[in-house]
C-alpha cells in the first residue's frame, strides 16, 4: 500500500469584495421582470378564456 504524504493547503487567496449594490440591482430587476411576466401570462389566460369559451 502506498504511503500518502500530507500536502499543505495552498495559501488562501483574497477575492475581491462583492459589489452588493450591483448584485441587489440585478436581483431586483430579475424579480421585477418575473413579477410582470407572471401578471402578463395570467392576464393572457383570462383573456383567452373569455375569447374561446364565451
Amino acid at each position: 500500500m502506498a504511503k500518502k504524504t500530507a500536502e499543505p493547503h495552498p495559501p488562501l487567496q483574497v477575492e475581491s469584495a462583492m459589489d452588493y449594490a450591483e448584485h441587489e440591482a440585478t436581483y431586483n430587476g430579475f424579480i421585477t421582470i418575473s413579477k410582470w411576466t407572471t401578471i402578463i401570462v395570467a392576464a393572457s389566460m383570462v383573456i383567452l378564456y373569455f375569447l374561446i369559451i364565451h
